[in-house]
């Protein structure tokens, strides 16, 4: 199951972090989240009958911590049923192939985001001279080759379920990927939402670093298509989240969760879309 794995020809370590990094949050009592460097991944099951999943990958070169989270949240030699995809950025992928060669457990994204995880095509480059600070400007040497997990990955259900999650549903939220999902649970309106939009400002390394909590839209460097990103943060703001955990920054709850959103789909311009770069 494990053959035929390899990362992009331009996978590396990227020397960027944040004062989360490190960091665990349990969210809920089957929802922890835990930030390597400056992205978050997630813990979505029970630490009593340890049934869980991951929920995105990290940063390259972070398997050694995300195994060692795991079995000290989990227990020694705990591991997940499987690894949800919200896309395939090399923030979100950069530990799966470690994981998946000491796990041997399947991997699930969208399936307009295959082509990006098994080697056919390679994301739009990230772009340096998008509007916002040092981070945009240092995106260029971010990876954006695809991988290959070969057999190893798998689309997710058509019917909107998702696999080892079953009060869940994935909801397609393009934008910054063609397919990005986030995770939706409605019993207590609780989403990860990816980076469909985020609660610190990505493109600014004071706010990266300090890890300013402010909602904002997708991270702009590595975000092409803006009128689906729009699309997206109008489709989860009318889920009306109570809880929402994102792919980089804290979690958001309650009334401020609300009115951030409704917020960001009003002023949508302003806040999220760059004023230029390549892709606006």
């Amino acid at each position: 199951m494990v053959k035929q794995m390899n990362y992009g020809s331009d996978y590396k370590y990227i020397p960027v972090t944040s004062i989360g990094s490190g960091t665990g949050i349990g969210v809920l009592p089957d929802l922890f989240s835990y930030t390597t460097q400056i992205v978050n991944i997630y813990l979505v099951g029970d630490p009593k009958t340890r049934d869980f999943v991951l929920v995105d990958a990290g940063m390259p070169n972070s398997a050694k911590e995300i195994i060692s989270v795991i079995e000290s949240f989990f227990g020694k030699n705990c591991y997940p049923k499987a690894i949800i995809l919200t896309h395939g950025h090399f923030d979100h992928i950069g530990a799966v192939i470690e994981l998946v060669k000491r796990w041997d457990i399947p991997v699930y994204a969208h399936e307009l985001e295959m082509p990006f995880l098994t080697g056919e095509i390679s994301y739009p480059k990230p772009d340096p001279t998008v509007e916002g600070g040092m981070v945009a400007k240092m995106s260029s040497m971010f990876p954006n080759k695809p991988i290959n997990l070969g057999k190893n990955v798998n689309p997710l259900p058509s019917n909107g379920s998702v696999p080892h999650m079953p009060e869940f549903k994935w909801i397609h939220t393009p934008g910054h990927t063609p397919g990005h999902v986030s995770l939706f649970r409605e019993k207590d309106r609780v989403l990860i939402a990816g980076d469909a939009f985020v609660t610190v400002k990505q493109e600014y390394l004071y706010r990266v670093l300090t890890q300013k909590h402010e909602i904002s839209g997708p991270p702009r460097y590595l975000t092409s298509d803006w009128k689906s990103a729009k699309e997206s943060i109008i489709k989860l703001a009318a889920l009306n989240p109570t809880i929402a955990v994102t792919g980089h920054g804290s979690p958001m709850y309650g009334e401020l969760l609300t009115k951030s959103l409704e917020k960001l789909v009003e002023n949508f311009d302003e806040i999220a879309k760059p004023a230029y770069g390549r892709y606006v």
